[in-house]
């Protein structure tokens, strides 16, 4: 696959994901503020989206991140066992890379 597949793949998977958390606020906005760990300011930005303004952010990064403590990253691992020699291996990796996405923090001015 090439560069640009990948850019195509990280957009729809971007549109996806806002149309989905669109759907869930809708439904039950308390509940998916706090599973998607969302505050009022955002969850009013991305519900308040229009479809156009959805289809034409074309952003060349994710929108979304997989937020796991290191807790629940094992828990996950160690509670399916498909292939006891590689849960281990598994977990080790996901608990190294879980600090590697950092976030952007708002700066105090």
């Amino acid at each position: 696959m090439h560069k640009n597949g990948y850019l195509e793949d990280i957009q729809d998977l971007n549109l996806s994901y806002l149309l989905l958390v669109q759907r869930l606020l809708n439904e039950d906005r308390e509940t998916a503020m706090f599973r998607l760990n969302l505050d009022a300011e955002m969850a009013d930005a991305i519900a308040g989206l229009s479809i156009k303004q959805l289809t034409n952010s074309r952003a060349p990064i994710s929108c979304c991140a997989i937020c796991a403590s290191p807790m629940r990253v094992s828990s996950i691992c160690c509670s399916t066992i498909r292939c006891p020699g590689l849960s281990q291996t598994h977990a080790a990796l996901l608990m190294a890379g879980a600090n590697r996405i950092a976030l952007p923090s708002s700066q105090e001015g």
